[in-house]
């Protein structure tokens, strides 16, 4: 809904912001005419605008993309460059529609016993409807959805079952606990933090784990939640199963308890802060051990990668390098693909590429 009050004079006759990140697709798309479309609009939500949906790449110089949404009212108010940026990253069409599918009995078999992975690790962003999004959440929004969700966590049974750590308060033995097992997501991050999403520090934030530490929940980081399934070994389809059972399992209790589902769109499927992650904001991977690909070159690797749909990457994430043999291979897409079809695509590019290393190997 478009709000437009007196307070906004000065914003409605700004003018186009100067962006540092000259190719980014913010800037490619927020046109002078756009700009002059937009800029005197403010969503109802979170009071979100198009200046502060763009803030990263107005500062920083090295965004690609540089756009956040506010809520999801921003996605709806300001589409004309949303939709853009959104075809443009994620190659759809303005007609297409996304189809959400967690139903694990669909995946066809899984990696290979013989295969050299080591962890497997499933995550997706949710959001809750009625909320805002993390960078424009209302700070008295941010502390009701962590009492929503807390709730939720106390219902989970079985294996689901766990403990979950509030940042605010939190004991020093539980902090080093959490750090000591890769857990606990820090503040200082630079595009957060220009974003929105690290206002009120640590108010209204944590971390949920299951009593096996194979089911983990971040709470207000990027997305109001982050669920987590993994562990050790290659049992991909067994991961992808609890992290199902989890979803579901956290949404029915907060339903139960607000009415309130995920956001879920029927053209960008589930949807979250940044829009890299529409659709079904899951990334699936293993870490697995090429010593023939290795051997070959990462750029050679990449380009195998490109051909089966996943992405190469080191242990030590995105822009962590590759400093051994092992890499992190996961799913490319996002968006126009279900949850099943990426990770049997997942599945089945590991077996290829493990299978091709053994020849590589003997070269």
């Amino acid at each position: 809904m478009i709000n437009r009050n007196t307070t906004q004079v000065n914003q409605i006759m700004a003018a186009l912001p100067e962006f540092k990140s000259l190719n980014s697709l913010a800037k490619k798309y927020c046109t002078q005419e756009q700009w002059d479309k937009l800029k005197g609009i403010t969503t109802q939500t979170s009071n979100f605008t198009l200046e502060k949906c763009m803030a990263c790449a107005i500062e920083c110089d090295d965004q690609s993309v540089g756009i956040y949404a506010g809520d999801w009212d921003s996605y709806k108010e300001f589409a004309p460059i949303f939709d853009e940026v959104i075809k443009d990253y994620h190659g759809i069409k303005g007609d297409s529609k996304h189809t959400s599918d967690m139903d694990a009995s669909k995946i066809s078999g899984n990696v290979d016993d013989a295969a050299p992975v080591k962890s497997t690790r499933i995550r997706v962003g949710r959001n809750l409807d009625g909320f805002g999004l993390s960078p424009g959440i209302l700070k008295e929004h941010r502390l009701k959805f962590e009492e929503l969700v807390k709730k939720a966590f106390a219902n989970l049974e079985g294996d689901l079952a766990g403990t979950y750590y509030p940042l605010t308060g939190m004991k020093e033995e539980d902090r080093q606990k959490l750090v000591d097992d890769h857990f606990l997501f820090m503040s200082g991050d630079k595009n957060l933090q220009i974003a929105g999403m690290e206002r009120d520090w640590p108010e209204g934030r944590g971390i949920f784990h299951n009593k096996d530490k194979t089911f983990l929940v971040w709470v207000n980081e990027e997305d109001q939640l982050r669920i987590i399934s993994m562990e050790q070994g290659k049992d991909v389809k067994g991961v992808f199963t609890r992290l199902a059972r989890g979803i579901k399992a956290v949404e029915d209790s907060i339903k139960k308890e607000s009415g309130q589902e995920f956001m879920l769109d029927k053209t960008y499927g589930y949807i979250h802060s940044c829009p890299t992650n529409l659709g079904t904001g899951m990334r699936a991977s293993v870490h697995v051990t090429l010593p023939g690909w290795h051997k070959s070159g990462i750029d050679k690797l990449k380009q195998r990668c490109e051909e089966l749909k996943v992405q190469p990457r080191g242990t030590r994430g995105e822009s962590g390098g590759h400093i051994d043999d092992t890499y992190d291979i996961s799913n490319k897409h996002r968006l126009g693909y279900s949850e099943v079809e990426l990770v049997q695509t997942l599945i089945d590019s590991v077996n290829t590429l493990v299978k091709e290393d053994l020849e590589l190997q003997k070269q």
